[in-house]
C-alpha cells in the first residue's frame, strides 16, 4: 500500500469552548476520493481548510509524505462550492486560472499552463474560453475554471467543498464524472465533503465512517450512517429514519458517543436491551475494526446485513 499523502491524526479545532473539530484522524492516498459525509454543521468544512492550513488545529497533527508541511501544502488545492463566489468577476477566466502560477513567481510560459490546465478541466477549445468573463459563461463551466484553477498547480490533492451543490441536476453528474476522471486517469486524490451519501456512492472510493465505499454503503456500522442513508431513494432495504434535535452545540459536546442523544438505538431502548447505555452516555468511543477495512466509532455489537 502506498504512502498517504497526507495523515491527520487526533485533529482538535476550537474556537473558544466550541469544539468544531473534535479529535478526527484520517489518510488519504494517491488515486483515491474519500468522502467526508455529515451534516451542516458537523465540521467538515473546518477539517479541509485545517488541511489546507487555512485553519490552525487546536491539537493534532496534519502531516504530509514529504514531511515538510509548507512545501507540500503547495500541492494541495480547494475546490469551493460557490464557483460565482470563487472567481473574480473582474477578470477574465485566462487570468483567474493564471493567478496561482503568477504568484508563485512560476517560469515558463504561463498562457501555456493556463490553456492546458482548462482543457483538463474539459473547457476545449481552452482559447475559446480564456478571454471570457465569469458572467458569460455557464455554472457549470464556473466551476469548471474553478477546477481548471487547482489543476494549474499541479496538485497531488483536491479538497473539495461540496463541489455540485450549487450547480443544476443537470451538470452535477458532468462535476463528479470529471473529479473522477482526474483521480482515474491522472492519480490524483481528492477529499469531497458532502451531505449527501448519494452523492457519496457515485464518487467514492473510501467513506468515514471509514471503509470502501461498498462496505460503509453496503452495510453500514454505525447509526448515523444507517440514518443518513435510510433517505436515499436507492436504499430501499432500510427502514427510513428521521432524526430529531439538532448537532450538538458545539460549545457543550455530550459526554460518550456524541451521537447519543439523537441516536435511534437509544431512543428505541435497544442500546439498554443491550447493555451499552452506559457507555454509550459516559464513554468516548475511537474508531474499531467492524470487518476487514471497516471501521466505525460505535458502542453497538458488531452487525452484519
Amino acid at each position: 500500500m502506498t504512502e498517504p499523502i497526507v495523515r491527520v491524526d487526533d485533529a482538535v479545532v476550537r474556537f473558544g469552548e466550541a469544539r468544531a473539530v473534535d479529535g478526527v484522524s484520517l489518510e488519504v492516498r494517491a488515486g483515491e476520493v474519500l468522502a467526508l459525509v455529515g451534516e451542516s454543521g458537523s465540521g467538515k468544512t473546518t477539517l479541509i481548510r485545517a488541511i489546507q492550513g487555512l485553519q490552525r488545529l487546536t491539537s493534532g497533527t496534519v502531516t504530509f509524505a514529504s514531511g515538510d508541511g509548507r512545501r507540500s501544502r503547495h500541492g494541495v488545492q480547494m475546490v469551493f462550492q460557490d464557483p460565482m463566489g470563487a472567481l473574480n468577476p473582474r477578470h477574465t477566466v485566462a487570468q483567474i486560472v493564471a493567478e496561482g502560477p503568477r504568484i508563485r513567481r512560476e517560469r515558463g510560459d504561463v498562457d501555456e499552463k493556463v490553456a492546458r490546465a482548462l482543457g483538463r478541466a474539459g473547457l476545449r477549445p481552452p482559447q475559446r474560453f480564456m478571454p471570457l468573463f465569469p458572467h458569460e459563461i455557464s455554472g457549470g463551466q464556473r466551476q469548471r475554471v474553478v477546477i481548471a484553477g487547482a489543476m494549474v498547480m499541479d496538485p497531488v490533492l483536491l479538497l473539495a467543498d461540496e463541489p455540485v451543490a450549487s450547480l443544476d441536476a443537470s451538470v452535477r453528474g458532468e462535476i463528479l464524472a470529471l473529479l473522477r476522471s482526474l483521480v482515474d486517469d491522472e492519480g490524483l486524490a481528492i477529499v469531497a465533503v458532502t451531505h449527501d451519501l448519494g452523492l457519496a456512492w457515485n464518487i467514492a472510493d473510501r467513506i468515514v465512517e471509514s471503509g470502501t465505499a461498498e462496505q460503509v454503503l453496503g452495510d453500514p456500522q454505525h447509526p448515523y450512517t444507517r440514518a443518513l442513508l435510510s433517505v436515499v431513494p436507492e436504499m430501499h432495504h432500510l427502514e427510513q429514519q428521521v432524526l430529531r434535535g439538532e448537532t450538538p452545540d458545539p460549545r457543550r459536546i455530550p459526554q460518550g458517543c456524541r451521537f447519543h442523544p439523537r441516536c435511534p438505538v437509544v431512543a428505541s431502548g435497544e442500546a439498554e436491551r443491550l447493555g451499552i447505555i452506559d457507555q454509550c452516555r459516559g464513554t468516548d468511543v475511537a474508531l474499531t475494526e467492524r470487518a476487514d477495512g471497516h471501521l466505525a466509532a460505535c458502542h453497538l455489537p458488531v452487525r452484519r446485513n
